[in-house]
C-alpha cells in the first residue's frame, strides 16, 4: 500500500503531459478537396474556363426598383421607425436620425451611374472555376521596377467587398519607395458582389482558399503574394497553409491565432501582462473583462449568420434601408470604440459615396445572403476544418499591421504559434477594421514595405555549409 501514493502521483502526472501534449500539440493539415460548386445539373459538362472581360452596367430595372423602394422608406421613416432614446447615440445600434441622412443622400443625391464609370475605369473581368462564375478585378503594372513585379491578391471580407482596394489600386501598381510593384488580382469572394455563390453547402474559407490558388493559376501565376483583412485575412493565412510552394508571403491586417498554445500564452499574460505585451498591446487587450463585453456587444451579427443567414438575408434583401443600416452601424465601433457616444456613430469621418458604393455592390450583385452564409460554411462546417487549420502553423512569410481599434486580434507574443515566419509586426498608432476605407495610404504603405522586406530575405544568398 505504500507505494499507491507515488504510483497513482505517477499516473495523474503522466495522464496530465499526455493530456497536455495532444491538447496543446500542433495540428496536421487537413486535406481540402476540390469540390465543384455549381449547379448539379452542369457538373458533367464540359465548364468553360475562359477569362471574359466585365463591365459594371446595372439594368435602368434594378436601379428603378431600388429608388422605388428607398423612396417609399424615406417617406415613411418617421412613420415605421422608432424615434431613438433620450442621450442615445449608436449605443443601441444604427441611429434613426442618422439612417434618415444616409438614406436620403442615397436617393436624392448619390449617383449610381458616375459611381459605376469610376469602378470601370480598372479592367474586370469574370471566369468560372469550379462551376462559379469569379468576379474579379485585374491590374497589371506598366512599369519595370528593379526587382521586378509581382503578383498580389487582394482579399476582401465581410461586409466588405473589392469596393475596399479602390484607393490602394493605383498606390500598389506603382509604388514609391520600393524595389517591386505589383500585378493586383483583386476578386469578388464567391457570394459576393458579382461573383456567384454555391449551390451546395461546404463553400467555406479553407474552400475558398482553393478556389483562388485556381483562379491565381489561371492567371497565369505561379508564386504570388497575399493580402487580406477580415476573411480575406483568413483566407489568406489558409492558402499560405495550403499552398506553400505558391504563396510567397502574406500580409494581414486581422493576424490573429487561435492555436491553444497562443491561448495558454494568452492565459498567462493576463497575471503579468508586462512581460509578454507592449503598452499599447495592453490597452488593446486588457482588462479582459473589457474583451470580453466588446466581443459580446459586437458579436451577435455573427451568431445570426452562423445559424440562420437566409433568414437574415430575406429581410434585408427587401429593404435597401435595413441593409444600410445593417452594414454601415458596423462602421462604428469597429473603427473607433469611442465613437458609440457620436450621433453619427463617428461614420461621417468616411466618404458617404465610397460606404454606398459597398452597400450598393451587394445589392444590385443580390450577394446578400450568398455574403452571410460564409459564416455558416466555416464555423458551424461540420467538418471544422478551420478549427483544424487553425492548429497548424504557418511557415511562409507573415507580416501583421496591428490596429489599435482592431477588435479581433492577437498580440505579438501569442502570435508566433501561428505564425512562426512572423518577419514583421507593426504597431499602428491608428485605424480600425475597415482600414482599406479609413487609412488606405497606411496600409499601402505596410504592404509595400513588407513584401519588399519579405523579398529581400527570399533574394538572399544562401551561405554554404562550413567545410571545417
Amino acid at each position: 500500500m505504500g507505494y499507491t501514493g507515488p504510483f497513482v502521483a505517477l499516473l495523474i502526472a503522466v495522464g496530465s503531459g499526455l493530456g497536455g501534449y495532444f491538447i496543446l500539440r500542433d495540428g496536421e493539415l487537413p486535406e481540402i478537396p476540390d469540390q465543384y460548386w455549381g449547379p448539379k445539373s452542369t457538373q458533367n459538362l464540359k465548364q468553360d474556363t475562359s477569362i471574359r472581360p466585365f463591365q459594371i452596367n446595372i439594368s435602368e430595372k434594378v436601379l428603378t426598383d431600388l429608388k422605388t423602394r428607398l423612396a417609399l422608406e424615406v417617406a415613411t421613416l418617421d412613420e415605421r421607425i422608432e424615434e431613438p432614446l433620450e442621450g442615445i447615440a449608436f449605443e443601441y445600434g444604427m441611429n434613426k436620425n442618422f439612417l434618415k441622412k444616409v438614406t436620403t443622400h442615397w436617393l436624392n443625391k448619390y449617383d449610381w451611374r458616375q459611381r459605376e464609370k469610376a469602378l470601370n475605369k480598372y479592367p474586370s473581368f469574370k471566369t468560372k472555376i469550379s462551376g462559379i462564375d469569379i468576379h474579379f478585378q485585374h491590374v497589371k503594372a506598366t512599369k519595370k521596377y528593379k526587382g521586378g513585379t509581382k503578383p498580389l491578391l487582394l482579399l476582401h471580407g465581410w461586409p466588405g467587398s473589392f469596393i475596399e482596394y479602390q484607393s490602394l489600386i493605383p498606390q500598389l501598381v506603382d509604388p514609391k519607395d520600393s524595389e517591386i510593384n505589383f500585378d493586383l488580382v483583386i476578386p469578388s469572394l464567391p457570394g459576393y458582389g458579382f461573383s456567384d455563390g454555391a449551390r451546395k453547402s461546404g463553400l467555406g474559407s479553407p474552400e475558398m482558399a482553393v478556389v483562388m490558388l485556381k483562379l491565381m493559376k489561371r492567371l497565369g501565376y505561379e508564386k504570388f503574394y497575399v493580402q487580406g483583412g477580415d476573411w480575406g485575412s483568413k483566407i489568406a493565412t489558409n492558402m499560405g497553409n495550403l499552398y506553400q510552394e505558391n504563396v510567397l508571403g502574406i500580409q494581414s491586417t486581422m493576424c490573429v491565432s487561435l492555436h491553444p498554445r497562443s491561448l495558454l500564452r494568452f492565459g498567462a499574460a493576463l497575471v503579468l501582462p508586462q512581460l509578454f505585451m507592449s503598452k499599447e498591446e495592453t490597452e488593446q487587450h486588457l482588462p479582459i473583462s473589457r474583451l470580453v463585453t466588446n466581443l459580446l456587444r459586437e458579436s451577435g451579427y455573427l451568431h445570426l449568420q452562423a445559424t440562420k443567414p437566409d433568414t437574415v438575408g430575406i429581410a434585408l434583401s427587401y429593404s435597401p434601408s435595413g441593409w444600410a443600416a445593417y452594414i454601415l452601424e458596423k462602421f462604428s465601433f469597429w473603427t473607433n470604440k469611442n465613437w458609440l457616444s457620436k450621433q453619427d456613430g463617428g461614420i461621417s469621418a468616411y466618404n458617404l459615396d465610397q460606404l454606398l458604393d459597398n452597400v450598393m455592390v451587394h445589392w444590385v450583385g443580390q450577394s446578400i445572403t450568398t455574403g452571410l452564409r460564409l459564416y455558416y460554411e466555416t464555423i458551424n462546417s461540420p467538418t471544422l476544418t478551420q478549427l483544424a487549420l487553425d492548429r497548424v502553423p504557418l511557415e511562409v512569410p507573415v507580416s501583421c499591421l496591428n490596429l489599435p481599434h482592431e477588435l479581433l486580434a492577437s498580440p505579438k507574443f501569442a502570435l508566433v504559434e501561428r505564425f512562426p515566419n512572423l518577419v514583421r509586426y507593426t504597431q499602428a498608432q491608428t485605424g480600425g477594421h475597415f482600414n482599406a476605407f479609413e487609412i488606405p495610404n497606411v496600409l499601402a504603405k505596410e504592404i509595400i514595405v513588407s513584401f519588399n522586406e519579405m523579398e529581400v530575405v527570399a533574394n538572399k544568398p544562401k551561405e554554404k555549409p562550413s567545410t571545417n
